[in-house]
């Protein structure tokens, strides 16, 4: 992983952009999305950027580039005109300063790039190839838009207010988290279209007990991670704990959830140890074994099989 994901606050955080070209103008209009405070620094500027200037939502510093401009009051500097001279100048009078600092299209002179988004109001989902294949992250970006509900901001939102509901009606870190597992699962809250019909479900769930017991998935590994089906993704993303073939393809690991607990078996008798103690420990439990094996089949009795 050659950088490190991070979303960065910057609602009133001072930005410097050098240029006022195409370039400045798509990176302006998404450092003002995030509440930036933007200084542009350029002897002249395209229309949508004087239109930006204009309505007030940013300063215009009507002069050419010269060093003294940059100091430790910016949390950023992009450097984004078509000069490159210039543009790596830019970026060595922000590192004087140790300010982070962008210069668009050259990597080299890059302390972060900035990768491909998807936003639903709150929810955004950022995509990055680390600069090597803009045209596949687009493509990747394309599948996960045709895939994500669009009431994604709707249902943020309602969390987000309903939050100091649930710290008083439960008490633990644990139940809020099963509460909420539950009630984004449901099929009345994935298809709602208003926050009436929402809290009409909320009120429901909150008077309604918690499942009980554990789910247990057994998921067919074979030697390709891309042949994993989307419903084993699904459960695996959903797994409090995850009992694994010591000799499986790290890959699958990869798809797994990121804060599940882990362990490896290396034969039937000490999965089965370990299967019998995790039931009664977690409420989700995914295993994954080897499809080319039958050593484990006896021990499924009636959970899922994927």
């Amino acid at each position: 992983m050659r950088y490190f994901p991070l979303f960065m606050a910057l609602e009133n955080k001072p930005v410097l952009v050098v240029g006022g070209g195409e370039v400045a103008s798509r990176k302006i209009e998404a450092l003002l999305k995030a509440g930036a405070k933007v200084t542009i620094v350029s002897p002249s500027l395209v229309e949508e950027l004087l239109d930006v200037v204009k309505s007030g939502e940013c300063h215009w510093l009507k002069s050419f580039y010269s060093s003294e401009l940059i100091n430790r009051h910016y949390v950023q500097v992009w450097a984004t005109t078509d000069n490159p001279e210039l543009n790596h100048q830019v970026y060595r009078d922000a590192k004087a300063h140790n300010v982070l600092v962008n210069v668009v299209d050259d990597k080299p002179y890059c302390d972060f790039i900035t990768p491909s988004m998807i936003n639903r109001g709150r929810i955004q989902i950022a995509i990055s190839s680390g600069g090597s294949s803009p045209v596949l992250i687009r493509n990747i970006r394309e599948s996960l838009e045709a895939l994500l509900p669009q009431n994604l901001s709707l249902l943020a939102d309602f969390a987000e207010s309903k939050r100091s509901v649930i710290k008083s009606l439960l008490s633990s870190v644990e139940e809020r988290r099963v509460f909420w597992e539950q009630f984004f699962a449901r099929n009345d809250v994935q298809e709602a279209k208003n926050n009436r019909q929402l809290e009409q479900v909320f009120t429901e769930a909150t008077r309604s007990p918690f499942e009980q017991g554990c789910q247990c998935v057994w998921i067919r590994c074979s030697e390709d991670v891309e042949l994993l089906p989307i419903k084993a993704l699904r459960y695996m993303q959903k797994a409090e704990m995850v009992l694994y073939w010591s000799e499986l393809e790290k890959g699958f690991l990869e798809m797994v959830r990121r804060d599940a607990n882990r362990r490896s078996y290396s034969d039937s008798a000490q999965l089965a140890e370990m299967v019998n103690q995790s039931r009664g420990e977690y409420r989700n439990l995914c295993i994954l074994f080897p499809k080319s094996s039958q050593a484990f089949n006896f021990m499924q009795g009636t959970d899922l099989v994927i």
